[in-house]
């Protein structure tokens, strides 16, 4: 029986009185990704929207990519396009928090709504294995004699290996606005470009390096983690003697200007979709850490995420 066909019949049993029929089991969402295809955006709202179908926390999802500028063109269109829309879901997290830092936007963050955090992980800066340097310290020698030859390649400018990079930068003693930093609009461009040995050294989170590490394409130099990966055997930033910590997270924000109780309704839907078999897969699969959180207490991370970034930022010379 056909999908649609499935929960047609079940609808009219629920009508019936023969079935009971959750409060949001006939839910089509939409879900922004303000990302190209390939990154990290793009693989937690996929998961995110196949645990929701099969989870029967929705009927369908439906997916828009629009990426660039960390993320906040994508927010600019979700804002002015899902005013009281109580269906609509927009991926976001760290990295679109730095954009607005940096960017300082037309909209701001505060114009949607937050729903949850889902994950959270850390930056893993790789080499493509023709390098010629084969070590963090290689590369950093290198900053140190011509920080303008080193070309660093990630997400948007103000993304968290952007961040990193410039914490990295004034550790060794580099000005750290003279770092040669490439902003991609996604993270298959970033990984294309590590491939093809157009960037000296390329970061993001290990979920999207993570086949071409282990299939031998990319060499992982270190992690941004305070200690090192369960079952990954990458060096910490910091263990290799720079004070370099910074983790990655994402969520998830609803549209400006929903009820409560819309409100209420995607957090269920977001909380009973994380409880499903699939999404702990993907958790797995991809070496996410799972970090779910709603209510105030996600608006108040929120909020302190800000504060802690801008003070990051500003002490790396960033802003």
């Amino acid at each position: 029986m056909r999908r649609d066909t499935f929960l047609k019949t079940l609808a009219a049993m629920a009508a019936a009185g023969a079935l009971p029929l959750p409060a949001f089991a006939n839910t089509n969402l939409k879900m922004m990704i303000p990302a190209n295809p390939g990154g990290g955006w793009d693989q937690q709202g996929r998961a995110l929207g196949k645990s929701l179908m099969e989870s029967g926390a929705a009927s369908t999802v439906s997916y828009d990519n629009k990426g660039g500028a960390a993320g906040t063109i994508g927010l600019a269109q979700f804002v002015n396009s899902t005013k009281g829309d109580g269906n609509s879901l927009m991926v976001m997290g760290a990295v679109m928090l730095g954009g607005i830092i940096t960017g300082k936007p037309p909209v701001q963050l505060s114009q949607a709504t937050p729903i949850a955090r889902l994950s959270s992980e850390y930056n893993v800066f790789v080499l493509p294995t023709n390098s010629p340097f084969k070590t963090m310290k290689d590369v950093v020698d290198q900053l140190k004699k011509d920080p303008g030859s080193v070309k660093w390649g990630g997400g948007s400018r103000g993304s968290t290996e952007h961040i990193s990079a410039a914490m990295l930068a004034r550790e060794v003693g580099v000005d750290p606005s003279k770092i040669n930093y490439v902003a991609f609009r996604g993270g298959g461009e970033a990984t294309a470009a590590i491939l093809g040995g157009n960037v000296t050294v390329g970061g993001s989170g290990y979920s999207e390096f993570q086949e071409y590490i282990t299939a031998g394409k990319m060499r992982a130099i270190a992690v941004t983690s305070e200690t090192r990966l369960k079952g990954v055997d990458i060096p910490t930033m910091k263990e290799q003697g720079y004070n370099v910590v910074l983790g990655n997270w994402r969520g998830v924000f609803g549209a400006n200007g929903i009820t409560p109780a819309q409100r209420k309704t995607l957090t269920d839907q977001i909380v009973t979709a994380t409880k499903h078999k699939s999404w702990q897969e993907a958790i797995e699969r991809n070496g996410w850490t799972p970090a779910v959180l709603t209510g105030p207490a996600f608006d108040r991370f929120v909020d302190d995420e800000f504060a802690s970034l801008r003070a990051i930022m500003a002490k790396s010379g960033m802003i």
